[in-house]
């Protein structure tokens, strides 16, 4: 494959009921069993920051050969019935969708890895050519990385809330990610001028999360 398309959702849910929580990142993870599921896992965020106030609880993230097979999973009844059954605990959700043009080498990143994801929301009428760089700026491999950066433009703008880049690095652990805080930082100052906002994500891949076959 010379790309592949990352699907990332975050949630806040309410923790009135913690058995439909279970329930839901249970049903959502066994989705990775799909045809057109690459990759796909679903859990609790272990940090949050944001440069506006934002109380995400949980996340996924999922990978696809094309934006058919992110189509198709969004519509098979499976998912259908998970979202349904889960609009209760759901006070609020967004998405961010793009194509990864650098494939990394394991699809399916290990149980126990760390995802690091991060979104930003560029200013409005930033140039097509400062969007290029901000994305040459991430795409940096940064040192102690377990795979590398991938990073795009987003595609689905309905759920995106104006958030219109986005990211993912995994890595073995969370000492990894403190290593690699100085260049991310410097990353960070990089884009400054272009940024509104800034969602970064770190969470633990579950075990029950593999490549669909």
């Amino acid at each position: 494959m010379s790309s592949i398309v990352e699907h990332v959702v975050l949630f806040k849910l309410n923790d009135v009921d913690s058995g439909k929580i279970n329930s839901m990142v249970n049903g959502l993870n066994e989705l990775v069993n799909l045809n057109q599921v690459l990759h796909l896992s679903c859990g609790s965020i272990h940090r949050l920051s944001s440069t506006t106030a934002s109380d995400f609880t949980h996340v996924l993230h999922s990978r696809y050969r094309s934006k058919e097979d992110l189509n198709a999973y969004a519509i098979h009844p499976d998912h259908v019935r998970v979202v349904k059954e889960s609009e209760s605990i759901r006070e609020d959700i967004m998405a961010v969708d793009w194509i990864a043009d650098q494939v990394p080498e394991t699809l399916a990143p290990p149980p126990g890895s760390i995802g690091k994801i991060t979104l930003l929301k560029v200013k409005e009428n930033v140039s097509d050519e400062a969007k290029l760089e901000i994305m040459e700026v991430i795409k940096e491999k940064s040192q102690g990385s377990d795979q590398i950066t991938t990073v795009g433009e987003n595609f689905s703008p309905g759920r995106a809330k104006g958030f219109s880049i986005g990211s993912i690095s995994y890595f073995r652990d969370f000492g990894e990610i403190e290593a690699v805080d100085d260049q991310m930082k410097l990353q960070k100052e990089k884009n400054r001028e272009y940024i509104d906002d800034t969602i970064v994500v770190e969470f633990v891949v579950p075990s029950s999360s593999s490549q669909a076959i």
